[in-house]
């Protein structure tokens, strides 16, 4: 069984088949022939963290990926990764386009790539790298034989290039857009929102051309295919925190034989990916993996296949260290210093942002324990963590948050985590992010 791991950037769930007024029709195209997760979550809200979290089956604090890769963060070990794995399981292994897990000459290799397809791809610029990049990969695919492969297609599309999205040539009219919710309704987040509108049309294209790659090799049958993300989208509040605006996932995956047009409302984590596939090709499990596989709920033998997940942050543009365990209707945020202010370097500059800091978000402090009822609060804006009448449920979250970080040797519990040694981190009292080259 062939699989085809498209994944974008900061996209979050602000695609059409999550409801959202965003044009993507190959994407809702696919939606009715794939299965659709409604509540998938990345194993933490920030670009190098998820994407490892997804690719090896472990937390982030697991793997040894506490921040970003190009700011010198690194895995404890590449041959967990999914591409190694299946490099050794008889696959052949394929990049085109964006990987955020390793860093500098080799990177590629060391993860576990047979094929670098970057070394073809000349093209500059957002749109036009991501459209070749697409091209390269289907290429690729009808290039293939009968030996099963594993394919990364990677685009940069949804990130922002530095404050505004990347031009593209189908630019959207902000006047009749709607910011993000719960932002404010005004003329820049219109004009923000309008660009990441845009930006998301680029990664429809260029999902539509890997899937009709697909269907005219003749792989249709024999190809998973995966469509996620790596976290929210990059506005103040989503990418970078742990609301769900923030660790919410569009996740979409279509298995060759499974029921289509499938619709799943149970909490899922992206690090049960990789146990998914280990179960659908029939290789076994490695022993790292924490997640669990989700092929019950493709089969429909099973309603739910956990009771919690959990995310976090350690690094991002700068030490901001907070976990969260999230069930299917509460969830506890817990920060793991003393600073009481928002981070504004972990925020990604644009024109939303510049919004909030002219009216006095940099004032706000924030709590270091949050409790939300989700039913009752979707937005998370009413911390309950000190109503009595949430005191038991409070208690119940921090003892399973607790025990997971034992259970995975999260360094948190030991104190602070100093960066390693030539890592590059910015000051608290940066204000955005490329003040260090972040991303």
């Amino acid at each position: 069984m062939n699989i085809v791991y498209f994944h974008t950037h900061d996209t979050g769930r602000y695609i059409q088949p999550y409801g959202y007024a965003v044009p993507t029709p190959h994407l809702q195209s696919f939606a009715e022939e794939a299965a659709l997760f409604r509540q998938a979550f990345c194993a933490g809200p920030t670009c190098s963290p998820s994407r490892s979290g997804l690719l090896t089956g472990m937390a982030p604090h697991s793997n040894g990926m506490l921040g970003l890769a190009h700011r010198g963060f690194r895995l404890n070990d590449c041959s967990q990764h999914l591409a190694s794995f299946l490099a050794r399981n008889g696959y052949e292994t394929a990049l085109s386009g964006v990987q955020h897990e390793n860093h500098g000459a080799g990177a590629v290799n060391e993860l576990g790539y047979k094929q670098n397809l970057n070394l073809l791809n000349e093209a500059r610029g957002g749109e036009v790298r991501d459209l070749q990049t697409a091209r390269l990969a289907a290429e690729f695919i009808g290039k293939q034989g009968d030996a099963p492969f594993f394919l990364t297609v990677g685009l940069h599309n949804t990130h922002r290039a530095e404050f505004d999205f990347p031009q593209t040539s189908r630019p959207v009219d902000s006047r009749y857009v709607m910011p993000p919710h719960p932002m404010y309704d005004t003329a820049a987040n219109r004009k923000d929102m309008a660009g990441f509108i845009a930006s998301a049309a680029v990664v429809d294209e260029c999902f539509g051309i890997v899937r009709q790659a697909i269907k005219d090799a003749g792989k249709w049958d024999d190809t998973i295919l995966i469509f996620t993300t790596d976290h929210g989208i990059p506005f103040p509040r989503m990418k970078c925190y742990l609301y769900d605006t923030g660790i919410g996932v569009s996740l979409m995956m279509r298995v060759p034989g499974r029921r289509e047009g499938l619709v799943i409302d149970t909490i899922v984590s992206q690090i049960d990916l990789f146990p998914t596939l280990c179960e659908i090709t029939g290789i076994a499990q490695p022993d790292w993996l924490q997640g669990c596989s989700l092929v019950p709920l493709l089969d429909g033998s099973a309603s739910e296949v956990r009771s919690e997940l959990f995310s976090e942050v350690t690094y991002h543009a700068a030490y901001e260290p907070m976990r969260c365990v999230r069930t299917e209707r509460y969830k506890l945020i817990r920060f793991y210093d003393d600073h009481d202010q928002i981070v504004m370097s972990n925020m990604d500059n644009g024109l939303s942002k510049q919004f909030l800091m002219q009216h006095g978000i940099r004032e706000r402090s924030r709590s270091k324990d949050m409790l939300f009822d989700l039913y009752l609060d979707p937005v998370e804006r009413e911390n309950m963590i000190d109503d009595p009448a949430y005191a038991s449920m409070a208690a119940d979250l921090a003892a399973r948050l607790e025990s997971w970080m034992r259970r995975t040797d999260d360094p948190l519990l030991q104190g602070s985590v100093p960066a390693p040694e030539g890592v590059r981190v910015n000051s608290l009292d940066s204000l955005h992010p490329n003040n260090g080259a972040g991303h």
